[in-house]
């Protein structure tokens, strides 16, 4: 019986046995619940093994009319209805959260995540423990539709966590893997690219261009056939912890909430997912991971962490002009002197081009638009020449880590661990992680499934994963690039930045005594607009360059309009006064998807109206990351909203 049949009969078994007397059928003044599992039946694909056991409830504590009958309507939502009066005074927080336990709780179905639940499944099957429970919670309404790289991918994870991902005696085999041609790196001109030498960690013998978002679907699918309970379309919001300070699990976000706070007829209670360990894998700059890196001072030994803005399309180009496995990088226009960032095109597939730029985020100018800078970069005779005649089919982006060795923070602490990006381990000379990220995952599940042999309710620590993270690949391949990307803040900027990586990568390969420190945190290194030379972009053509709204169509992202604006900003009157007049409006040049505007408004103080457009969000959290005051909050929308990329 698959999964959704059980926990239906389930839950009619459950309807039937607490069933209420007529004389307590809701009126108009009662609230109506239907078990937080609609929601798992929602989330749960129709192809989850038919051994997943079905979600413990717990008996609510408010009125119900819960019959066998009435349950088919009940679960296509959580009825909510109310006088005015009750509506104004009710406290979502008033109605207890069904509950679930696990044996360990992942938050995120990006590699890292799936690698982990993976990784976990293979020991505890191998070992005949079917009941060891594995659930991964993923924001995204489908596995892998928010996930946007570039992306070339070097093979030594996968090939370890499952060996036969490309054979041809696989049925399941991952089939759009494209092995990596030739490299090139250029310096860019205004018109002219001059070649430059490849670093040694840029070449890409034995690599593979991929749409990373299509390799995490076919990795979500892999993890569901090893018994991973994986539940897309649950945004987890809260953090959980026992009484002794140790993460106890997460809850997710309640849905049927309007725009003004109040609950609407939809309204579902979130749900809580206990865990002995819960590993957070929620990718570059995670809502939940900043909340555990302060609360138990994660970051006391590194530095702060730094990020980049990467943009990318995906084309459909001229046979004539399709190279395939070809691989190009480049760096200099159309980015300042002063600042860090470079760009690629990948061929791969059938025809299939992934052009894009990363942006460092800590760039002084605040009239400078990466959207604007991408949308330049295509129009030089480099990448012209191949986009040219073609069509565009994907667009997205999002922030990414370039901290590096440096940046990485203790990973383990009471309860859990981070996982993949959300920890910092993309190594940027060599433009890759999910190597990494799909290690690091590894690497803590193999000390979860050790630490949970323990049968004890104590809170676990996972120390053999820092230790295991520090004897592995991942810590040697950061530790000898660890000098390159801070170079670049040497008063040479960009070429004095070019001639020390270049030393570090062809002859001290980091086998020096020093280690570069970050200049600044990203946010405080923009200067104010009128230190600073304006920039003026070009109208797109239409052609090669785009608006920013249509490009935006092209991410699928959907987001419903009343609800609470996940977007935080709790003051926007503040807001303005305090970053208007020195900024003129920088949000809105350095948000990649629109979301943010200073509308003219003769009324208000500073002659603007900020305005915040969140069903335009692409989840790339730069906003977070950039805001100069930090007083922008980015947090989860409701599950299964935000983008649904394609071949990203």
């Amino acid at each position: 019986m698959l999964a959704f049949s059980r926990l239906t009969s389930t839950l009619c078994r459950r309807a039937a046995a607490t069933a209420t007397p007529p004389s307590l059928t809701a009126t108009s003044t009662t609230r109506v619940q239907t078990p937080q599992l609609a929601r798992g039946i929602r989330g749960i694909s129709s192809t989850t093994p038919s051994r997943l056991r079905p979600t413990t409830l717990s008996r609510p504590t408010y009125p119900l009319q819960r019959t066998a009958a009435t349950l088919p309507t009940l679960l296509s939502t959580r009825l909510y209805s109310s006088t005015s009066a009750e509506e104004d005074s009710f406290d979502p927080a008033s109605i207890d959260r069904e509950s679930d336990e696990v044996d360990v709780c992942i938050i995120g179905g990006g590699p890292a995540g799936l690698s982990a639940a993976i990784r976990l499944k293979q020991l505890a099957n191998a070992a005949g423990n079917d009941d060891f429970r594995v659930l991964l919670l993923e924001k995204a309404g489908e596995i892998g539709a928010h996930i946007l790289s570039g992306a070339v991918i070097q093979p030594t994870a996968i090939d370890e966590l499952i060996p036969d991902w490309l054979s041809e005696d696989n049925e399941n085999r991952f089939t759009g893997a494209t092995p990596a041609g030739k490299d090139s790196m250029s310096f860019l001109t205004k018109k002219w690219a001059i070649p430059c030498p490849t670093p040694p960690q840029m070449h890409n013998d034995g690599n593979y261009i991929v749409s990373l978002n299509e390799f995490t679907k076919w990795l979500g699918e892999r993890a569901e056939e090893v018994g991973v309970e994986v539940y897309p379309g649950f945004a987890a919001s809260e953090v959980l912890y026992k009484a002794d300070g140790s993460v106890k699990g997460v809850a997710t976000n309640d849905l049927g909430i309007g725009r003004n706070g109040k609950p609407k007829d939809s309204f579902e209670r979130g749900m809580e997912f206990h865990a002995r360990v819960t590993l957070f894998g929620e990718g570059c700059h995670g809502s939940l991971t900043k909340q555990v890196i302060k609360k138990f001072d994660l970051r006391s030994e590194s530095q702060p962490q730094t990020y980049g803005l990467g943009i990318k399309e995906v084309w459909e180009v001229k046979p004539e002009k399709f190279e395939k496995g070809k691989i190009v990088h480049s760096m200099g226009y159309p980015l300042p002197m002063d600042t860090y960032g470079g760009a690629w095109m990948y061929h791969f597939g059938d025809n299939l081009v992934s052009v894009g730029q990363v942006v460092a985020l800590d760039y002084n100018n605040p009239w400078l638009s990466p959207y604007g800078e991408f949308q330049k970069l295509k129009q030089h005779p480099l990448y012209r020449s191949v986009l040219e005649g073609g069509k565009c089919i994907s667009y997205g982006a999002r922030a990414l880590v370039e901290g590096g060795f440096q940046s990485i923070p203790k990973v383990a602490f009471p309860g859990g661990a981070l996982i993949g990006d959300t920890a910092g381990f993309v190594n940027v000379p060599k433009v890759k992680g999910t190597h990494n990220a799909m290690k690091s995952g590894m690497l803590a599940a193999e000390a979860a499934w050790n630490a949970l042999q323990v049968p004890d309710n104590n809170s676990i620590f996972l120390y053999d994963y820092e230790d295991a993270l520090r004897k592995s690949s991942i810590w040697k391949e950061l530790k000898e690039v660890r000098n390159m990307r801070p170079s670049f803040h040497s008063p040479l900027g960009i070429y004095g930045g070019i001639l020390y990586s270049g030393l570090e990568a062809f002859v001290l390969k980091g086998r020096v005594p020093w280690t570069l420190k970050h200049k600044t945190q990203d946010h405080a290194a923009t200067k104010d607009a009128k230190d600073c030379s304006k920039i003026e972009y070009p109208k797109p053509d239409g052609e090669i360059t785009f608006d920013i709204l249509t490009s935006v169509s092209r991410t699928g992202t959907n987001h419903e309009e009343d609800q609470p604006v996940h977007l935080q900003v709790k003051d926007w009157e503040k807001h303005t006064r305090e970053t208007w007049p020195r900024w003129k409006g920088l949000e809105n040049r350095f948000c990649p998807a629109g979301v943010y505007e200073y509308v003219e408004d003769e009324g208000k103080e500073e002659g603007v109206r900020f305005q915040i457009n969140a069903q335009n969000c692409i989840h790339c959290k730069t906003c977070d990351i950039k805001a100069p005051r930090q007083d922008i909050n980015w947090q989860v929308p409701q599950g299964g909203e935000g983008p649904k990329y394609y071949m990203t």
